[in-house]
């Protein structure tokens, strides 16, 4: 199984890729994650791959594009961890989902000179996933690496933490646990804000923004039927208190 997340959004470019697998394995089976992180948005790709790579089977490709240095200096990747397999841009979108399923072999894939300067996804990314599948990775030139170069970690000591994620709904997605408490103190931008605690979207105020806990076990800020990011302006990778 190959699983695709990218930056690409409704474009031909993921259509590319998956017409590219299925020219070298026409039997590979391709799971779209998503291609809906905001354009260049390293940080939040990462947080979707490390909370998504272990709902899936052993033995899946990921292949992550979210890639603003492609056709620089940057190395393109295949990750071998414990039971999965990562190929992208080592720009540290791999980094955390490789590193929590424990990283085995990095492996440089030799770019030729000839490939797109601009459409790594197409030219290296999705070739290799399809010969990784195929059983053929041969096919493409590699060199073992000692570790990836680019690291990337998500700031969370105690009740402090990040903003790692805006979703489609608008909710504000941060990395810090929840405690057993029906009112959190937000302090952000040097600001604070009283949000109270609710168990369901459904649950909350029908004006206004407060918390719940979210899919990913990780507190969120949210509205009721509405965008919350429209109440607060919180970029990814701000830091903030809840507690």
């Amino acid at each position: 199984m190959i699983v695709l997340l990218t930056d690409f959004g409704e474009s031909e470019y993921v259509g590319v890729m998956r017409g590219i697998i299925y020219s070298i394995c026409s039997d590979a089976k391709i799971v779209d994650l998503t291609h809906s992180v905001p354009p260049q948005s390293i940080r939040e790709g990462a947080w979707i791959l490390l909370q998504s790579y272990k709902h899936f089977p052993r033995g899946t490709i990921f292949v992550s594009v979210v890639d603003p240095g492609v056709g620089t200096t940057r190395d393109a990747v295949i990750v071998v961890t414990e039971n999965y397999i990562h190929i992208g841009p080592d720009n540290g979108l791999l980094y955390p989902a490789a590193y929590s399923d424990g990283i085995k072999t990095v492996h440089r894939i030799l770019v030729d000179a000839g490939v797109s300067k601009t459409f790594h996804g197409r030219d290296i990314f999705a070739k290799a996933a399809a010969y990784q599948e195929a059983g053929t990775l041969d096919a493409i030139p590699t060199e073992l690496k000692p570790r990836l170069d680019q690291s990337l970690e998500f700031h969370q000591e105690e009740r402090e933490g990040e903003v790692v994620r805006k979703d489609h709904f608008g909710n504000i997605i941060t990395n810090i646990p929840p405690a057993a408490k029906t009112e959190y103190l937000a302090t952000f931008q040097n600001k604070q804000k009283a949000l109270p605690f609710f168990e369901t979207y459904e649950h909350g105020p029908d004006q206004g923004i407060f918390i719940v806990t979210g899919s990913y076990d990780t507190l969120e800020i949210t509205a009721k039927n509405r965008s919350a990011a429209d109440f607060l302006a919180l970029d990814v990778g701000e830091q903030l208190t809840l507690e």
